[in-house]
């Protein structure tokens, strides 16, 4: 049995990843490069890469077809086009990076390090209504906040 980051390691066997300052020069190379963010809504409206779409990972497999209460045409017409996969920590975005390349996506890379690190990078981020995010605020947000039943018992192997 495999482990969430061992998924994650076999997947980037076929998945590459860009850094934040690579996405930064990819953006103002190709006004056509579509951000698929695969956090949930509730993320996504907190704080986004201005321009990029929300495409849940949950939904994301249904989102790329046709004939889905999910469908997402943007995405579904950008098989072609140059694609990078957001999420919060480069670790989701793989996941859905892969998928897509399975579903026939032919430019397809995950952000690594997520939004977290495109934040770090001191690049732009803004809310539900378009409105820049205070940096600061996005570190509050992006520390993690794991409660105790969440966290391995220290008395325990168990997975």
């Amino acid at each position: 049995m495999k482990n969430f980051l061992e998924l994650i390691r076999n997947c980037l066997t076929d998945v590459s990843e860009i850094m934040p300052w690579d996405l930064e020069e990819r953006l103002a190379e190709n006004p056509e490069l579509l951000v698929v963010d695969v956090r949930e809504p509730y993320e996504f409206d907190a704080m986004h890469i201005a321009g990029s779409i929300n495409v849940p990972r949950g939904i994301l497999e249904s989102a790329c077809e046709w004939d889905y209460e999910e469908t997402e045409p943007e995405l579904v017409r950008a098989r072609e086009r140059e694609i990078v996969v957001v999420c919060r920590s480069g670790y989701r975005s793989v996941l859905a990076a892969n998928s897509m390349q399975v579903l026939g996506y032919e430019n397809v890379a995950s952000l690594q390090t997520g939004l977290r690190g495109w934040k770090d990078y001191d690049q732009p981020l803004v809310d539900a209504e378009g409105r820049d995010v205070d940096l600061d605020d996005a570190d509050v947000y992006f520390t993690p906040k794991l409660r105790p039943e969440q966290q391995r018992p220290k008395d325990s192997k168990a997975a």
